[in-house]
């Protein structure tokens, strides 16, 4: 007997659902200005102007930034399921399980981001660390 498993609400997976996990999330626009400040300190473009400023420790900030970029792509495909909010969903949770497969010492939650447990989506796994990551009083933010 196959579990029916969805990346838009969470049935199926181990993981937070996504009313769970961002529960104590930032507004979107208050996210979505965060994250943009973010990427831009983070591609040199400019000085960010993010209200704490990124950690010393390269890997936490490139991680913090992958991880709020991935929830925030997220949400947006959970308030809009078309098939590219939900493209753009997958990717950047692709890009943050890449990275913490190559940093597993900054993995907080249970199963990491190759587990079985998050086929066929890295979504749930977003939203597992995220949550984790906000339980932990989001460290490098």
């Amino acid at each position: 007997m196959s579990i029916a498993v969805n990346p838009d609400t969470g049935d199926g997976f181990d993981a937070p659902s996504p009313a769970q996990a961002y529960a104590e999330a930032p507004a979107l626009t208050a996210e979505m200005h965060e994250v943009m400040e973010l990427g831009a300190a983070r591609d040199s473009h400019r000085s960010g102007t993010v209200t704490v400023p990124p950690p010393p420790d390269a890997a936490l900030a490139e991680r913090t930034f992958l991880l709020r970029r991935a929830a925030l792509m997220d949400r947006l495909a959970v308030d809009d399921p078309g098939a590219g909010a939900r493209g753009a969903a997958a990717r950047a949770a692709f890009d943050l399980a890449q990275f913490d497969y190559q940093h597993p010492a900054l993995i907080a939650g249970p199963h990491g981001p190759r587990s079985i447990e998050f086929d066929p989506s890295q979504r749930p796994y977003v939203r597992q660390e995220y949550a984790a990551w906000t339980a932990a009083g989001q460290p490098g933010a």
